[in-house]
Formats: C-alpha cells, sequence, structure tokens
C-alpha cells in the first residue's frame, strides 16, 4: 500500500492519491489558512472507519443470507481539547434496511465488525472509546398488479 501526498502550493489544500490513481483533496478552515476546498485529515479518518465497519457489515450480513437492501453508518466523534487532539469517543449508528432482517445478526455483524475484523476501528480503540448501535427497517414491497 502506498500513497503520496503533493502541497497543491496555495494555502494548506493538499492532495492525496494512493497507487491505483484515485484522488482527493485535504484543506483546513480559512481561520487555519485553509480555503475549505476538501475534507479535514481527521475526517477522513472517520469516514474511513465507518467504510471499513460498512464493508464487514455488508459482508457478514450477505454471507448470513440476509436480505440487506441498504446500509448507512453514520459515525459521531468527540476530540481530546489539547494536541494531540486525538479522538476520544467515536459512535457508529447503523441504519439497515432488508426484508426479514434478524436482529440478531445485525448486531453480531456490527459487534464482529468492531471487535475482531476492522483495522480501522481496532486502532482507533487505542485512544477513543467505540460504541455503535443500530435501527433496522423493513423494505415496503410493491405488489404489481
Amino acid at each position: 500500500m502506498h500513497t503520496r501526498i503533493s502541497w497543491l502550493k496555495d494555502g494548506i489544500t493538499f492532495a492525496g492519491e494512493d497507487d491505483k490513481g484515485h484522488l482527493l483533496v485535504m484543506d483546513g478552515p480559512e481561520n487555519a489558512g485553509g480555503k475549505d476546498l476538501g475534507f479535514r485529515p481527521m475526517e477522513l479518518i472517520l469516514i474511513g472507519a465507518g467504510g471499513c465497519m460498512s464493508i464487514d457489515v455488508l459482508q457478514i450480513l450477505k454471507n448470513s443470507n440476509q436480505d440487506i437492501t441498504s446500509c448507512i453508518c453514520d459515525v459521531s466523534a468527540e476530540r481530546a481539547e489539547t494536541d494531540p487532539k486525538v479522538f476520544t469517543r467515536i459512535h457508529f449508528h447503523f441504519s439497515i434496511n432488508g426484508n426479514n432482517l434478524r436482529e440478531q445478526y445485525v448486531e453480531r455483524a456490527i459487534q464482529s465488525s468492531a471487535t475482531k475484523y476492522c483495522s480501522a476501528t481496532n486502532m482507533l480503540a487505542k485512544t477513543a472509546e467505540i460504541t455503535h448501535d443500530f435501527d433496522i427497517s423493513e423494505r415496503t414491497k410493491l405488489e404489481i398488479n
């Protein structure tokens, strides 16, 4: 795995690129010399952790023959007040939709991701209290006559 972060020579705007050519823009707020043109680096950490857990949860539920139709993960976090301003609390809320989903399967999938499979949350757990919860909505099937 390799990434390159390049300063765009304007304020504190940087472009991140992986070895496959995927790009993203990082910047800071105006009061820190940025122009608010992209993600903050700490936001990317939360997005990465939420993405890591979401992929795990989706795969676990599919492997459990659960008919999942959507998965949304909202992540909220608190940071330390002094430098380094690490995350101290991170909460993952999953909104799972599907047909005939079993609550215990969803709960197990999220728990397994958070404690076993997701590298990102396991790293972040070194400084932050990680919590999670979920809600399940049944998908309404349209009847066609």
